[in-house]
C-alpha cells in the first residue's frame, strides 16, 4: 500500500510540474538520437547489430546528416566503421518512403567522400558500402522485423531494378527483439522508458507522464545516468516526439479519409458512366433484333446503327445468319 502510495505522490508532482515545463518546439533531435551519439552505445548497438565484438568506441567516425530531404525530418545517425557505412535512423511512425530518403542521404554523404577528388579521373574512386537500418517503435506494425525497397516506389516496374535500395527496420518496441536488447542493454533501457511515457499519457497529462516516467526510470537504474544528466532536455524533446507522432498520426487518418471518400466519389462516377453506355448497347441490342425480325439484311441493320457489319454486336446476337451471309 505504501508505494502505491508513493506512486500517487509522485503522479501528483509530476503533473504540477509538467504544468511548468512545456514542449519546447524549436527541439528537432531525438532521445534515440541523444542517446546514440554517444560513441560507447553507438558501437554497443553495432555490436548488437551485426554480432560483432567491438570494444574501441574511438574507431566510430560519426557523421550527422541534417536535415538532408525534408525540413524537420532528419537522418539519426551515420558512422563509418571500417570501409563500410552505416546509416541508423529512428522511427516513431511508418514511413514506407525510407529508400527514397536514405537514397538522398547515401547520395549526399557520398558528394562529401568524393569533393576533392575526381570523378572524371580514370582511376577508380572507391565508395564505402552501405548499410541502412530503421529502429522502429511505433504502434502501427508489430513484426519483428521487414525490408523494404526502392523499387516498391517504382510506377512501371519490369521486375528488374537497375538501380535498388534496401532497408532493414527492426521493431525496438518493449518485448520485441529480445535477442538485440539482450546484446545492447542501452536500447533495452530506451524502449522500457518509451514503455513508460505511452503507460502514463493515458493515465494524465503528456507533461506530467514524461516527468513521471523519468523519475521513475532513475529510481529503477534504467538509463540513470544519462536521465540525471539531461533530465530537463529528454523531458522537453520526449514531450516535442509525443506530440509530433500524435500529429502524424492524425495527419495519416485524414489523408487516409479523404482517399476513402474520393474513392466513393470516383465510384460512383464511373458507376453511372458505366450505366450509360450499358444502356446504349442494350439499345443497340433492341434495335438490331427489332430490324432482324422484320426481315431487314443484316448488312443494312448495320448501315442503320453504324457498326462495322463484322460488328461483335451482331455476331453474338445472330451468328449463325451472320457466318451465312459473310464468311
Amino acid at each position: 500500500m505504501a508505494k502505491r502510495k508513493n506512486r500517487k505522490v509522485t503522479a501528483e508532482k509530476s503533473q504540477n510540474a509538467g504544468k511548468h515545463l512545456k514542449a519546447n518546439r524549436k527541439y528537432k533531435d531525438t532521445v534515440f538520437r541523444m542517446l546514440f551519439s554517444d560513441r560507447k552505445n553507438l558501437l554497443s548497438l553495432y555490436n548488437a547489430v551485426n554480432g560483432t565484438t567491438y570494444d574501441n568506441p574511438s574507431m566510430l567516425e560519426i557523421v550527422t546528416l541534417e536535415n538532408a530531404v525534408y525540413i524537420g525530418m532528419k537522418n539519426d545517425l551515420s558512422f563509418i566503421v571500417n570501409t563500410n557505412l552505416f546509416l541508423y535512423e529512428h522511427q516513431s511512425t511508418y514511413n514506407p518512403n525510407m529508400p527514397l530518403r536514405d537514397l538522398l542521404y547515401i547520395a549526399a554523404e557520398y558528394q562529401k567522400l568524393v569533393d576533392n577528388k575526381s570523378l572524371y579521373s580514370p582511376i577508380l574512386q572507391k565508395i564505402p558500402e552501405p548499410n541502412f537500418i530503421v529502429f522502429y517503435n511505433g504502434t502501427e506494425k508489430k513484426e519483428e522485423s521487414w525490408v523494404t525497397y526502392l523499387s516498391e516506389a517504382y510506377e512501371d516496374f519490369s521486375g528488374e531494378a537497375n538501380l535498388e535500395l534496401k532497408v532493414l527496420t527492426l521493431n525496438v518496441n518493449e518485448g520485441h527483439n529480445r535477442k538485440l536488447m539482450e546484446e545492447c542493454h542501452i536500447l533495452r533501457e530506451y524502449a522500457q522508458y518509451v514503455a513508460k511515457v505511452r503507460k502514463y499519457t493515458k493515465e494524465m497529462n503528456l507533461d506530467g507522464a514524461v516527468e513521471l516516467a523519468v523519475d521513475e526510470c532513475i529510481q529503477e537504474g534504467i538509463l540513470v545516468e544519462f536521465l540525471r544528466k539531461n533530465k530537463s532536455e529528454v523531458v522537453a524533446m520526449s514531450i516535442f516526439e509525443y506530440n509530433q507522432e500524435e500529429e502524424e498520426r492524425k495527419w495519416k487518418e485524414s489523408v487516409y479519409e479523404a482517399a476513402r471518400a474520393e474513392g466513393r466519389a470516383e465510384g460512383r462516377a464511373e458507376g453511372k458512366a458505366e450505366g450509360k453506355a450499358e444502356g446504349k448497347l442494350q439499345a443497340k441490342k433492341e434495335i438490331v433484333q427489332s430490324l432482324a425480325e422484320r426481315g431487314m439484311n443484316l448488312g443494312d441493320i448495320a448501315e442503320i446503327i453504324k457498326v462495322s457489319q463484322k460488328s461483335r454486336l451482331i455476331q453474338a446476337e445472330y451468328p449463325f445468319q451472320w457466318k451465312q451471309k459473310y464468311f
